[in-house]
């Protein structure tokens, strides 16, 4: 049987360097904000995300977008 995607949501993931551990290797947080326009362009999507992290003390180092969908047998 052939399965559909239901599209749930968008969100916007920012990765940012926030220091170092004991051992020299990066520590990282992540920022996200949920909401996001499903039909929003992967390239707004990232102009957005790279004016916020100019709000920001630490360096980018990745913008993700995670979609979410509920899958379903089709009849």
């Amino acid at each position: 049987m052939a399965v559909s995607k239901i599209p749930i949501g968008t969100a916007l993931r920012i990765q940012f360097q926030t220091g170092v551990d004991g051992k020299g290797n990066p520590v990282y947080s992540t920022k996200s904000l949920n909401n996001v326009k499903d039909t929003a362009v992967d390239q707004d999507i990232y102009d957005v995300a790279l004016a916020l992290a100019q709000l920001q003390e630490f360096t980018v180092e990745a913008v993700m977008r995670v979609d979410s969908g509920r899958l379903e047998e089709a009849i």
